[in-house]
């Protein structure tokens, strides 16, 4: 290899440390990749570019650069960090914690990567290990408000409710978003009265959830709440004129719907999810938003409202029953399933995060908005971690 080609690499490579560090990705990762072609597998240029990718979210090409840097030199922790990062990405959870580990034992002491391993070992389901790196993050900054917050939910989700209020309170304490950390706490708080989710609560939950939404519901949690509504109402082969999906996910409802209603219109807080339903083709037009502006947005008399396993995340439901009651034509039809409530209790937040609700309120907002009941049945709703989570199925109707 000639000075001059030295030279050249040497000169693209520095030029795309400079681009990199004034965060200018696009022309470093050009910088690096032209460095790279005059002295091909140069593990700092080819860690360097691998780091640039997985900046830019390329995470397939990072991880073919960095895994060739790494063969070659095993100490660049910033390598290790980035390949972490994107094999966690990708959804490669224990390659991704090995990785991390890596960079933490030669030196990248950083909170936010302890935070990703716990993600990771908790996709394997490896509490225990998640717990631990929650607790190192907060040994570095015991002022990190995502550690307390994700040490809640780990404390949530295995019952240890007053430790889980503890954690969501530091959380706060340290510039956790108040809102939804109150939600939180009133979760694991059993309050008799709870209040209603945050508006930023169920549209991240979802966007996050969006793309194993569908196969985890029907494999996973055996849910049938579509159809155990929709039968009663579709298969006397009676035509719908508009019909009203709240919550509409990614469009299991309006699927089912479509063939008997002239249009079907849904509602979603999840963005990723407005545009899985949309791609279905069962909806003349999904909204993306809070079904209680939907609701009341709208002036079209609607045949039919359905609300499959929706209300278990609105909460209160005095305004939704006001609104569905002003939207329905005479005669129409308002169908939704609700997780059942403990005896003695008309509403729950419980420590799932989900509202239950009992047949008693269902049928006193039923008789407050002049609606008739025409059936309130138990049934499961779906399956969680093996055990059968029973709710009410409720047809209510608006008088003729």
């Amino acid at each position: 290899m000639s000075d001059d080609t030295t030279e050249r690499a040497k000169a693209h490579f520095f030029s795309g440390n400079a681009h990199f560090e004034a965060g200018r990705l696009a022309a470093a990762r050009a910088d690096y990749e032209a460095a790279l072609a005059l002295v091909p597998g140069r593990p700092s240029v080819l860690a360097n570019l691998g780091v640039t990718l997985c900046r830019l979210g390329e995470w397939d090409a990072a991880i073919t650069q960095l895994d060739a840097a790494l063969l070659a030199d095993p100490t660049h922790r910033d390598a290790w960090a980035a390949l972490g990062l994107s094999r966690e990405a990708k959804g490669q959870w224990a390659g991704a914690a090995h990785a991390l580990r890596q960079a933490i034992a030669l030196g990248a002491q950083v909170p936010g990567l302890f935070l990703s391993i716990a993600q990771c070992e908790l996709r394997q389901d490896r509490p225990r290990e998640a717990l631990q790196a929650l607790d190192d993050a907060l040994a570095i900054d015991p002022r990190e408000p995502e550690a307390w917050s994700q040490r809640g939910h780990l404390m949530r989700e295995t019952g240890q409710l007053k430790e889980a209020a503890r954690c969501y309170e530091e959380a706060v304490k340290h510039g956790g978003e108040p809102a939804l950390h109150r939600h939180f706490l009133a979760a694991v708080q059993d309050l008799r009265d709870p209040p209603p989710p945050p508006p930023v609560y169920a549209g991240a939950l979802f966007d996050q959830y969006a793309d194993e939404f569908q196969d985890h519901l029907l494999a996973q949690l055996k849910y049938t709440a579509p159809e155990t509504l929709l039968k009663p109402l579709l298969s006397d082969g009676r035509r719908l004129g508009l019909a009203l999906d709240l919550g509409c996910g990614t469009g299991l409802c309006g699927r089912l719907i479509a063939p008997h209603a002239d249009a079907v219109e849904g509602v979603d807080a999840s963005r990723a999810m407005v545009e899985r339903a949309r791609a279905s083709g069962a909806y003349r037009d999904v909204a993306h938003g809070d079904l209680l502006g939907f609701l009341r947005a709208g002036d079209a008399p609607a045949e039919l409202i359905v609300a499959a396993d929706v209300f278990i995340y609105v909460g209160p439901l005095d305004e939704v029953f006001a609104a569905a009651a002003a939207r329905l034509a005479p005669g129409g039809s308002f169908a939704f399933s609700v997780e059942q409530a403990d005896a003695g209790r008309e509403l729950q937040l419980r420590p799932s995060l989900r509202y239950a609700h009992s047949r008693q309120l269902i049928e006193r907002l039923a008789t407050a908005h002049g609606l008739a009941v025409q059936a309130i049945e138990a049934g499961a709703i779906r399956e969680e971690q093996g055990r059968v989570v029973m709710g009410w199925y409720a047809w209510l109707r608006k008088a003729p």
